[in-house]
């Protein structure tokens, strides 16, 4: 089957990405949408231009859209409309783990586009997703928390001392809630990885610090 992925960058999109293309599906591309923040769009606080490398970096096309909140699921739609009727993909694949609301809204869209809604992670052991995403090699970058209390995790490599810090911040593990975001910078399905050059930490607002990413560049895996 054919299929496109909505592609966060982080790791969770990233590990669903991967079991896909496990389990005998064909992606056909990366579907990102950048939302409003602050006076410009980002994805998780990120240049969306970084996200767009990482496609390059996985030798695959991508789909950037920006919108709001308000009008997100109209571009989505939109979005997912012309892959379809470009590239005749017949699912979507997404990274959801256990929250309903969204499982429910990933249905419900694919439903109306006509097409299958795909969560290959849904309904799993965070511990053990996390487990199976760094045993596999997968490299990322925390680049989004929650100040309160996580703050100390911004920028650092996802590893097991990081999962341990997770535990006992009593957050969920895999942060479906928002409580921090992750850039993923290199696995066994990159063909180049990315190398952060410069970048600062700053805090947005609702209550978030990012690692914002000024220079980057794609690297040769050595």
């Amino acid at each position: 089957m054919r299929v496109a992925v909505s592609w966060s960058g982080g790791k969770d999109s990233c590990l669903s990405l991967y079991r896909a293309l496990n389990i005998g599906l064909e992606p056909v591309c990366l579907l990102n949408i950048a939302t409003e923040a602050g006076d410009g769009f980002r994805v998780h606080g990120l240049d969306p231009g970084i996200i767009a490398d990482q496609a390059r970096a996985l030798k695959l096309p991508m789909v950037q859209r920006k919108a709001s909140w308000e009008d997100y699921e109209r571009v989505f739609k939109e979005s997912v409309e012309e892959v379809k009727e470009g590239l005749g993909i017949e699912g979507m694949v997404f990274g959801d783990i256990f929250l309903e609301e969204h499982r429910e809204w990933t249905l419900r869209v694919c439903r109306e586009l006509g097409i299958e809604a795909i969560s290959p992670l849904y309904g799993e052991d965070e511990k053990e997703l996390i487990m199976e995403f760094l045993d596999a090699g997968f490299k990322a970058v925390i680049v989004c928390v929650k100040v309160d209390g996580l703050s100390k995790l911004l920028g650092r490599v996802l590893d097991l001392e990081v999962v341990k810090d997770l535990e006992e911040a009593g957050v969920d593990l895999c942060g479906e809630y928002g409580e921090y975001h992750t850039l993923v910078l290199d696995g066994p399905i990159f063909e180049k990885r990315i190398e952060i050059v410069e970048s600062r930490i700053e805090r947005i607002p609702k209550g978030y610090k990012v690692l914002n990413v000024l220079r980057w560049r794609l690297a040769e895996k050595g």
